[in-house]
């Protein structure tokens, strides 16, 4: 019988062999074995808004489905959360390449695309086909199909190009990813050297705001999670310009 140590060796051997064989020893699985022991999931009773999944002592929100969409448009949202103000601290160029991860009906992604103009690529992500559907629907209608681009990702990966983003946004999705680590690491890997990662959150310190808890963020459990994933980014400012939301800056490093 073979020793518990001579067995742990034996399957790291094997690991590192399939990963040298399917992407190379700088690939997935080099950056899925850097993983901190700290970053893990925990599992615990679950709360109405939740999926008793927990990050960094954080508990998942649910997903808000495709059905949501008529709140992502509503007429007073520009004036609630004054997204005109957050499109002009984003400071997007003609020619960028942005990502709107979690990107619903488009809402961000054809005001972005009008920034970056024919030069640029907005990839407007999803994980449901239905919602990628009404995006390009409505991204037509807008005069920007063809500069946003559909991409299906998956609730582990944006399926983004590797190296091929100015910036990466992200508005309330973070907080409903299910796989928070994993998203992260993706979208690093999505970003030039230099490109900022944005994550928009309602402000978890403020009670005033009227978001369900689960659905609100603290800048310091967001900072937590970003720097204890020990992912290459590095935490930039928080913009304090929106009324309700706090707008975090992560460069790559």
């Amino acid at each position: 019988m073979r020793s518990p140590n001579s067995l742990r060796w034996s399957v790291l051997l094997l690991v590192g062999l399939a990963c040298l064989g399917a992407a190379g020893a700088t690939g997935a699985c080099a950056a899925e074995l850097a993983r901190p022991a700290g970053a893990a999931y925990e599992t615990g009773r679950r709360t109405r808004d939740g999926i008793g999944k927990f990050y960094f002592g954080r508990e998942i929100s649910q997903v808000m489905g495709h059905q949501g969409a008529g709140w992502l448009e509503r007429p007073e949202r520009e004036e609630e959360e004054r997204t005109d103000l957050l499109l002009k601290e984003l400071k997007l160029k003609a020619g960028d390449t942005v990502a709107d991860v979690g990107a619903g009906s488009g809402y961000f992604s054809w005001r972005m695309a009008r920034v970056v103009g024919a030069r640029g690529t907005v990839y407007g992500v999803e994980i449901q086909q239905e919602f990628l559907d009404l995006l390009m629907a409505n991204m037509k209608r807008r005069g920007v199909g063809e500069i946003v681009k559909p991409v299906l990702g998956t609730v582990q990966d944006p399926q983004l190009p590797a190296a091929s983003c100015d910036l990466i946004l992200l508005v309330d999705v973070y907080h409903e990813l299910d796989y928070p680590w994993e998203m992260t690491r993706a979208m690093a890997r999505a970003l030039k050297p230099g490109g900022r990662l944005v994550l928009v959150e309602y402000r978890g310190e403020d009670p005033a705001v009227p978001i369900k808890p689960l659905h609100k963020m603290t800048e310091a459990q967001v900072k937590k999670e970003i720097a204890g994933g020990g992912h290459p980014l590095t935490f930039v400012e928080n913009i304090a310009t929106l009324p309700r939301q706090h707008v975090l800056v992560f460069r790559k490093t």
